[in-house]
Protein backbone atom coordinates (compact mmCIF):
# COMPACT_ATOMS: atom_id res chain seq x y z
CA UNK A 1 0.00 0.00 0.00
CA UNK A 2 1.53 3.54 -0.83
CA UNK A 3 1.68 5.96 1.74
CA UNK A 4 0.11 8.75 2.79
CA UNK A 5 2.69 11.02 0.69
CA UNK A 6 2.12 9.24 -1.98
CA UNK A 7 -1.78 9.39 -2.11
CA UNK A 8 -2.25 12.90 -1.13
CA UNK A 9 -0.20 13.68 -3.90
CA UNK A 10 -2.13 11.52 -6.23
CA UNK A 11 -5.25 13.57 -4.80
CA UNK A 12 -3.84 16.46 -5.10
CA UNK A 13 -2.98 15.82 -9.11
CA UNK A 14 -6.29 14.59 -9.79
CA UNK A 15 -8.49 17.33 -8.12
CA UNK A 16 -6.39 19.66 -11.03
CA UNK A 17 -7.46 17.47 -13.71
CA UNK A 18 -10.68 17.46 -12.60
CA UNK A 19 -11.19 21.80 -12.56
CA UNK A 20 -9.75 21.40 -15.89
CA UNK A 21 -12.16 19.04 -17.03
CA UNK A 22 -15.19 21.08 -15.51
CA UNK A 23 -13.38 24.12 -17.10
CA UNK A 24 -13.18 22.74 -20.24
CA UNK A 25 -16.97 21.37 -20.17
CA UNK A 26 -18.22 24.67 -19.21
CA UNK A 27 -16.47 26.43 -21.90
CA UNK A 28 -17.68 23.95 -24.28
CA UNK A 29 -21.43 24.24 -22.53
CA UNK A 30 -21.03 27.84 -23.59
CA UNK A 31 -19.39 27.68 -27.31
CA UNK A 32 -22.19 24.86 -28.15
CA UNK A 33 -25.44 27.61 -27.18
CA UNK A 34 -23.11 30.38 -29.08
CA UNK A 35 -22.76 27.96 -32.10
CA UNK A 36 -26.50 26.71 -31.82
CA UNK A 37 -27.77 30.64 -31.65
CA UNK A 38 -25.80 31.16 -34.91
CA UNK A 39 -28.44 30.89 -38.01
CA UNK A 40 -30.45 28.29 -36.26
CA UNK A 41 -32.37 28.85 -39.41
CA UNK A 42 -30.08 27.58 -41.91
CA UNK A 43 -30.87 24.00 -42.44
CA UNK A 44 -34.63 26.00 -43.20
CA UNK A 45 -32.74 28.05 -45.56
CA UNK A 46 -31.43 24.84 -47.08
CA UNK A 47 -34.28 23.25 -47.22
CA UNK A 48 -36.47 25.72 -48.96
CA UNK A 49 -33.78 26.66 -51.81
CA UNK A 50 -34.19 23.20 -52.54
CA UNK A 51 -38.28 23.18 -52.98
CA UNK A 52 -37.71 26.60 -54.98
CA UNK A 53 -35.19 24.87 -57.02
CA UNK A 54 -37.41 21.87 -57.68
CA UNK A 55 -40.39 25.01 -58.47
CA UNK A 56 -38.39 26.48 -60.78
CA UNK A 57 -36.78 23.22 -62.68
CA UNK A 58 -40.45 21.92 -62.64
CA UNK A 59 -42.05 25.66 -64.13
CA UNK A 60 -39.58 26.63 -66.50
CA UNK A 61 -38.17 22.61 -67.56
CA UNK A 62 -34.23 24.21 -67.49
CA UNK A 63 -31.95 22.16 -65.91
CA UNK A 64 -28.83 22.83 -67.85
CA UNK A 65 -27.09 24.54 -65.11
CA UNK A 66 -22.66 24.36 -64.71
CA UNK A 67 -23.84 23.72 -61.16
CA UNK A 68 -26.72 20.83 -61.62
CA UNK A 69 -25.89 19.13 -65.08
CA UNK A 70 -23.63 16.14 -64.16
CA UNK A 71 -20.27 15.82 -65.84
CA UNK A 72 -20.72 12.72 -69.01
CA UNK A 73 -17.03 11.75 -67.46
CA UNK A 74 -15.88 10.80 -63.55
CA UNK A 75 -12.61 11.52 -64.24
CA UNK A 76 -11.59 12.84 -60.78
CA UNK A 77 -13.41 13.05 -57.37
CA UNK A 78 -12.62 15.78 -54.52
CA UNK A 79 -13.89 14.80 -50.70
CA UNK A 80 -13.74 17.87 -48.49
CA UNK A 81 -13.30 16.59 -45.06
CA UNK A 82 -14.62 18.80 -41.79
CA UNK A 83 -12.88 17.91 -39.39
CA UNK A 84 -12.86 19.69 -35.66
CA UNK A 85 -10.62 22.08 -34.29
CA UNK A 86 -8.87 20.67 -31.36
CA UNK A 87 -9.06 17.12 -29.87
CA UNK A 88 -10.09 16.28 -26.47
CA UNK A 89 -13.60 15.24 -28.06
CA UNK A 90 -13.85 11.74 -27.53
CA UNK A 91 -13.83 9.58 -31.13
CA UNK A 92 -15.46 12.83 -32.29
CA UNK A 93 -12.16 13.09 -34.98
CA UNK A 94 -11.24 9.69 -35.18
CA UNK A 95 -14.62 8.59 -36.26
CA UNK A 96 -14.94 10.48 -39.46
CA UNK A 97 -11.64 9.81 -40.06
CA UNK A 98 -11.92 6.60 -40.27
CA UNK A 99 -15.50 6.89 -42.25
CA UNK A 100 -13.47 9.18 -44.92
CA UNK A 101 -10.68 6.28 -44.94
CA UNK A 102 -13.40 3.78 -46.21
CA UNK A 103 -14.78 5.98 -48.56
CA UNK A 104 -11.51 6.76 -50.20
CA UNK A 105 -10.36 2.58 -49.91
CA UNK A 106 -13.47 1.89 -51.99
CA UNK A 107 -13.21 5.15 -54.53
CA UNK A 108 -12.79 3.72 -58.34
CA UNK A 109 -11.44 6.95 -59.54
CA UNK A 110 -8.97 9.72 -58.92
CA UNK A 111 -9.10 11.50 -55.57
CA UNK A 112 -8.10 14.05 -54.03
CA UNK A 113 -8.67 16.03 -49.86
CA UNK A 114 -9.67 18.86 -49.17
CA UNK A 115 -9.56 19.14 -44.86
CA UNK A 116 -11.65 22.24 -42.99
CA UNK A 117 -10.28 22.40 -39.23
CA UNK A 118 -7.15 23.02 -37.26
CA UNK A 119 -7.08 19.47 -36.12
CA UNK A 120 -6.79 18.16 -39.35
CA UNK A 121 -4.13 20.51 -40.35
CA UNK A 122 -2.37 19.23 -37.03
CA UNK A 123 -2.97 15.46 -37.42
CA UNK A 124 -3.38 14.90 -41.24
CA UNK A 125 -0.23 16.40 -42.20
CA UNK A 126 1.71 13.29 -40.58
CA UNK A 127 -0.78 10.75 -42.87
CA UNK A 128 -0.32 9.84 -46.10
CA UNK A 129 -3.01 11.44 -47.63
CA UNK A 130 -2.74 13.98 -50.35
CA UNK A 131 -4.57 17.01 -48.99
CA UNK A 132 -5.21 19.28 -51.79
CA UNK A 133 -5.55 22.34 -49.32
CA UNK A 134 -6.18 23.37 -45.83
CA UNK A 135 -9.02 25.63 -44.61
CA UNK A 136 -9.08 27.19 -41.40
CA UNK A 137 -12.92 27.14 -39.37
CA UNK A 138 -13.76 29.14 -36.36
CA UNK A 139 -15.14 27.40 -33.43
CA UNK A 140 -18.57 29.43 -34.22
CA UNK A 141 -20.10 28.83 -37.66
CA UNK A 142 -18.65 32.08 -39.93
CA UNK A 143 -20.50 33.11 -42.67
CA UNK A 144 -16.82 34.41 -44.49
CA UNK A 145 -15.56 31.07 -43.94
CA UNK A 146 -18.65 29.16 -45.83
CA UNK A 147 -18.47 31.98 -48.69
CA UNK A 148 -14.45 31.33 -49.31
CA UNK A 149 -14.76 27.50 -48.81
CA UNK A 150 -17.80 27.62 -51.69
CA UNK A 151 -15.90 29.93 -53.74
CA UNK A 152 -12.79 28.01 -53.54
CA UNK A 153 -15.07 24.31 -54.39
CA UNK A 154 -17.00 26.13 -57.29
CA UNK A 155 -14.22 27.31 -59.17
CA UNK A 156 -11.97 23.92 -58.09
CA UNK A 157 -15.47 22.41 -60.58
CA UNK A 158 -15.70 25.01 -63.10
CA UNK A 159 -11.86 24.47 -63.69
CA UNK A 160 -12.50 20.33 -64.14
CA UNK A 161 -9.91 19.89 -61.57
CA UNK A 162 -12.66 18.12 -59.98
CA UNK A 163 -15.80 16.22 -61.80
CA UNK A 164 -17.64 15.44 -58.66
CA UNK A 165 -17.40 17.60 -54.98
CA UNK A 166 -18.29 15.66 -51.67
CA UNK A 167 -18.73 16.96 -48.63
CA UNK A 168 -17.68 14.43 -45.61
CA UNK A 169 -18.85 15.52 -42.08
CA UNK A 170 -20.82 14.35 -38.70
CA UNK A 171 -23.91 14.84 -39.19
CA UNK A 172 -25.48 16.45 -35.89
CA UNK A 173 -28.60 14.53 -34.89
CA UNK A 174 -28.11 15.16 -30.70
CA UNK A 175 -25.70 15.72 -27.97
CA UNK A 176 -24.44 12.45 -27.63
CA UNK A 177 -25.13 11.23 -31.32
CA UNK A 178 -23.10 12.54 -34.17
CA UNK A 179 -22.95 9.93 -37.48
CA UNK A 180 -20.95 10.71 -40.29
CA UNK A 181 -21.78 11.54 -43.61
CA UNK A 182 -20.79 11.47 -47.35
CA UNK A 183 -23.25 14.40 -49.10
CA UNK A 184 -22.39 15.10 -52.75
CA UNK A 185 -21.77 18.91 -53.18
CA UNK A 186 -21.36 19.15 -57.22
CA UNK A 187 -22.94 19.08 -59.37
CA UNK A 188 -25.58 19.54 -56.82
CA UNK A 189 -28.34 17.21 -56.40
CA UNK A 190 -31.06 18.29 -58.90
CA UNK A 191 -34.41 18.58 -57.33
CA UNK A 192 -37.24 15.75 -58.25
CA UNK A 193 -40.15 17.32 -59.99
CA UNK A 194 -43.88 16.63 -58.47
CA UNK A 195 -45.28 16.65 -61.97
CA UNK A 196 -47.56 19.78 -60.84
CA UNK A 197 -45.73 22.66 -63.39
CA UNK A 198 -47.15 26.12 -61.72
CA UNK A 199 -47.18 29.02 -63.90
CA UNK A 200 -44.40 31.90 -62.88
CA UNK A 201 -43.08 35.15 -64.24
CA UNK A 202 -39.06 35.52 -64.46
CA UNK A 203 -36.99 38.61 -63.99
CA UNK A 204 -34.63 39.01 -65.93
CA UNK A 205 -35.03 35.71 -67.51
CA UNK A 206 -35.37 31.86 -65.86
CA UNK A 207 -31.67 30.84 -66.47
CA UNK A 208 -30.66 33.86 -64.53
CA UNK A 209 -32.95 33.39 -61.62
CA UNK A 210 -31.53 29.34 -61.58
CA UNK A 211 -27.93 30.74 -61.55
CA UNK A 212 -28.41 33.28 -58.69
CA UNK A 213 -30.51 30.06 -56.80
CA UNK A 214 -28.33 27.38 -57.44
CA UNK A 215 -25.13 29.43 -55.97
CA UNK A 216 -27.74 30.55 -52.71
CA UNK A 217 -28.10 27.03 -52.11
CA UNK A 218 -24.51 25.88 -52.14
CA UNK A 219 -23.59 28.51 -50.17
CA UNK A 220 -25.93 27.61 -47.56
CA UNK A 221 -25.47 23.75 -47.88
CA UNK A 222 -21.98 24.54 -47.11
CA UNK A 223 -22.51 26.68 -44.32
CA UNK A 224 -24.98 24.08 -43.01
CA UNK A 225 -22.08 21.26 -42.32
CA UNK A 226 -19.50 23.86 -41.28
CA UNK A 227 -22.41 24.64 -38.63
CA UNK A 228 -23.60 20.83 -38.19
CA UNK A 229 -19.61 20.35 -37.45
CA UNK A 230 -18.73 23.21 -35.04
CA UNK A 231 -22.27 22.03 -32.81
CA UNK A 232 -21.05 18.49 -33.09
CA UNK A 233 -17.56 19.07 -31.69
CA UNK A 234 -18.31 21.22 -28.78
CA UNK A 235 -21.13 18.37 -28.07
CA UNK A 236 -18.68 15.70 -27.89
CA UNK A 237 -16.08 17.58 -26.15
CA UNK A 238 -18.84 18.62 -23.60
CA UNK A 239 -20.10 14.96 -23.45
CA UNK A 240 -16.19 13.68 -22.69
CA UNK A 241 -15.50 16.65 -20.74
CA UNK A 242 -18.57 15.56 -18.29
CA UNK A 243 -16.93 11.61 -18.52
CA UNK A 244 -13.56 12.73 -17.29
CA UNK A 245 -15.02 14.82 -14.51
CA UNK A 246 -16.94 11.99 -13.59
CA UNK A 247 -14.19 9.89 -13.68
CA UNK A 248 -12.04 12.13 -11.19
CA UNK A 249 -14.63 12.17 -8.57
CA UNK A 250 -14.81 8.37 -8.51
CA UNK A 251 -11.04 8.22 -8.30
CA UNK A 252 -11.42 10.63 -5.99
CA UNK A 253 -13.10 8.63 -3.98
CA UNK A 254 -11.12 5.49 -4.16
CA UNK A 255 -8.24 7.73 -3.31
CA UNK A 256 -9.62 9.44 -0.20
CA UNK A 257 -10.96 5.66 0.83
CA UNK A 258 -6.95 4.54 0.24
CA UNK A 259 -6.23 7.40 2.27
CA UNK A 260 -7.99 7.00 5.18
CA UNK A 261 -7.30 2.98 5.47
CA UNK A 262 -3.71 4.15 4.97
CA UNK A 263 -4.00 6.61 8.29
CA UNK A 264 -5.73 4.10 9.66
CA UNK A 265 -3.52 1.73 9.77
CA UNK A 266 -0.09 3.89 10.28
CA UNK A 267 -2.52 4.84 13.44
CA UNK A 268 -2.89 1.18 14.13
CA UNK A 269 1.19 0.69 13.96
CA UNK A 270 1.98 3.13 16.18
CA UNK A 271 -0.44 2.42 18.94
CA UNK A 272 1.00 -1.48 18.37
CA UNK A 273 4.48 0.35 18.93
CA UNK A 274 3.54 2.13 21.75
CA UNK A 275 2.10 -1.05 23.48
CA UNK A 276 4.67 -2.79 22.86
CA UNK A 277 7.54 -0.54 23.79
CA UNK A 278 5.23 -0.12 27.15
CA UNK A 279 5.53 -4.39 27.34
CA UNK A 280 8.91 -4.01 27.10
CA UNK A 281 9.58 -1.94 29.65
CA UNK A 282 7.44 -3.81 32.18
CA UNK A 283 9.63 -6.84 31.34
CA UNK A 284 12.75 -5.43 32.09
CA UNK A 285 14.39 -6.55 35.06
CA UNK A 286 14.59 -3.80 37.70
CA UNK A 287 17.80 -3.02 39.91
Amino acid sequence: MANMREIRSRIKSVESTRQITKAMKMVSVAKLRRARGISAGMELYVRKSRELLNRLCAASAITDNRFLTPRPEIRRVCYVLFVGNRGLCGTYNQAILRYVRELLAKEQHPWELIVVGRWGRDVLEHEKLPVRQYFDADDAPNPSDAMRLTAALKELYLREEADEVYLVYQKYLSVLQQIPTAERFLPAVLPETNGQAEKYIFEPSPEAVLDRLTEAYLYGQVFAVERQTRIGEQAARMAAMTAAADATEELLGKLDLELNRARQTAITTEISEIVGGASALQDMPQE
